[in-house]
């Protein structure tokens, strides 16, 4: 009798956790997922930000982004310096004279399309270099990659 409740419980346990696993977070919370809307409604903003990119950009400069996958930020306070904002969201790698000497990384709060992205790279680091590298968590090149530098204390 008792391995018989017992394995109704289970039953039923197992059934509710499919029941949702299965079902969609609105329908859960009776509300959407802030920030994620439609499919189409992202596609919409990939297109908006796309068409802003190429207003923005020089054409030299929006052909070597679509062409090499990166586009090239220089510093103006380090005349050697050169940032590679990636094409589609990722590290900001950091040149000096050819080789590189960090990675960078900024996201946004919410999700937003590659060409947001990557416009938001370069005005911030034209518009304010040291604020950049100072809000960017940091990681040093090695012979396999980047490894996170410890955070250095926030003023």
């Amino acid at each position: 009798m008792v391995v018989t409740v017992i394995a109704l419980e289970l039953l039923f346990v197992l059934l509710i956790v499919c029941l949702l696993c299965r079902a969609p977070y609105g329908v859960l919370a009776h509300q959407p997922l802030a920030g994620v809307g439609r499919r189409s409604d992202w596609r919409e903003a990939q297109e908006r930000a796309e068409q802003l990119l190429r207003d923005i950009l020089s054409e030299d400069e929006y052909r070597h982004l679509n062409r090499r996958g990166y586009l090239e930020v220089s510093s103006q306070t380090r005349p050697r310096r050169v940032y590679r904002v990636p094409r589609h969201q990722g590290q900001v790698k950091v040149y000096e004279g050819g080789v590189p000497i960090m990675a960078l990384c900024v996201q946004s709060v919410e999700p937003v399309p590659d060409g947001d992205a990557v416009l938001m790279h370069k005005l911030m680091i034209e518009g304010n270099e040291e604020e950049y590298l100072r809000i960017a968590n940091r990681f040093e090149p090695t012979l396999y990659g980047f490894i996170a530098i410890r955070p250095r204390g926030r003023m």
